[in-house]
């Protein structure tokens, strides 16, 4: 029988509400899938890039196309981070408003906590990669932001190869975390990654968003329709120099939730954000992630003293750092600093290793990362070239100690698992009751 007080604020990583925690268990096993296919491609675009074929590879990414008038005459690399990783963006727009919504983090005292490590986990990042680069001059300073992102799919995809016992609570958190990093890393590429920002196309976007968001509004799903208005939207938005990812947010957040009180109330079923999330994350976790990940990772290293002398540049050495150190660092103090003033404590059954292990593992910064590389440094450059070895150097290094930590307590939470199990069947009770861990 629990001897926690009534008004204590309810325990950190506790189990959440059952729809929550089913409808999270379906996001995650997808974005595991999307991480293993992110993997493959990151693997093919730098065996490509360092192969004999590497010229092919090069000019695939350069080859340009579109309308020139529409100022989307442009690369295959561009068209991937531009445009598919719109498709990215919009399912997180969906997964922000649903979790706010509907989700557990419409409770203040659950917010707090994810919330709180998300700007923890890209305070601290940021503040070493500026500390690591204040004398390199130049740009260097722009890619302050490049080591704030976790990429969620790769993470859960580490998780998924490295444990198998660990309590549902931690892998919701990392999703969850990564939810509002996502929300973060958003306002910042659209802040301060925005140059020569033209106003014209911005307010005429306005319209095709309105007509979007009034059509979902009334449940309106006709592709023929609502196709184009965010073909437009997207177009009007990357024509006036605010990031086109920004759009596919935009008209995720757009998309409602529950139904309104009009249509029958939250009672009559939810709005259609649960329905496109379930055409589009798989579009978005099967395609446009791995696609963009496969021109955006191919780096020509060069061997080992290729590898050396990019490592070398303080702004890869400041991803690398911020990512494995910074990250852990700002994650595990923001939940201890909410653990410390709200007295709340940790579940029964975790320890504090759980969360430096998870802390670890959100270090593993990847899809973002690259593509703020790419807005600070400009693609193909040779600073853009040492960002990408720097994200990558760095999210191998925070995946194996995060794998070296997390692996040890799974082996306990087996343990735990077999010594729960030996005792179930010496009273007779089938396992079946059992409440899956």
């Amino acid at each position: 029988m629990s001897t926690r007080p009534p008004d204590a604020p309810p325990p950190l990583f506790a189990r959440g509400s059952y729809l929550e925690d089913s409808r999270l268990a379906g996001v995650l096993r997808r974005e595991t899938v999307g991480g293993a296919l992110l993997l493959v491609a990151a693997v093919v675009a730098l065996v490509w890039a360092n192969s004999p074929w590497a010229s092919t590879y090069d000019a695939l990414r350069e080859t340009s196309f579109g309308p020139e008038a529409l100022h989307l005459h442009l690369t295959v690399a561009e068209w991937s981070a531009d445009g598919l990783l719109a498709i990215f963006f919009f399912v997180a727009g969906l997964e922000l408003k649903r979790e706010f919504v509907s989700g557990d983090l419409r409770d203040p005292r659950r917010a707090a906590l994810p919330v709180a490590a998300a700007v923890g986990g890209m305070a601290v990042p940021a503040v070493i990669y500026v500390v690591l680069n204040l004398g390199t001059g130049g740009d260097a300073l722009r890619g302050w932001a490049i080591p704030t992102a976790t990429d969620i799919a790769f993470a859960l995809a580490v998780l998924a190869v490295i444990s198998t016992h660990l309590p549902a609570a931690l892998r919701t958190f990392l999703l969850t975390l990564a939810v509002v990093d996502d929300l973060l890393a958003i306002t910042i590429i659209a802040v301060f990654y925005t140059s020569d920002l033209e106003v014209t196309p911005l307010l005429l976007a306005l319209a095709p968003l309105a007509l979007f968001a009034l059509a979902v509004q009334r449940r309106v799903t006709s592709w023929w329709l609502l196709l184009p208005l965010a073909l437009v939207t997207w177009a009007l938005v990357h024509a006036s120099g605010v990031h086109a990812t920004v759009a596919g947010v935009l008209l995720g957040f757009a998309v409602p939730v529950v139904r309104s009180a009009a249509a029958g109330g939250p009672s009559a079923g939810p709005g259609l954000a649960e329905h496109f999330e379930h055409v589009w994350r798989p579009v978005s976790s099967g395609v446009a992630v791995p696609v963009f990940a496969l021109f955006a990772a191919g780096v020509t290293i060069g061997g080992l003293s290729g590898f050396l002398d990019a490592l070398r540049d303080p702004v890869a050495l400041g991803i690398v750092v911020a990512l494995v150190v910074g990250k852990a660092v700002g994650v595990t103090l923001a939940t201890f600093l909410v653990a410390r003033f709200t007295k709340a404590e940790l579940d029964a059954d975790l320890a504090w290793s759980d969360v430096l292990g998870l802390s670890l593992l959100a270090g593993i910064g990847f899809t973002v990362s690259l593509l703020i590389g790419e807005l600070a440094f400009g693609a193909g450059s040779e600073r853009g070239e040492h960002v990408t070895i720097g994200v990558l150097t760095g999210s191998v290094v925070a995946a194996l100690l995060a794998a070296v930590v997390l692996r040890l307590r799974d082996r306990t939470y087996r343990l735990i698992d077999e010594r729960d199990r030996a005792d179930v069947d010496a009273d007779g009770v089938p396992d079946v009751y059992q409440t899956d861990r």
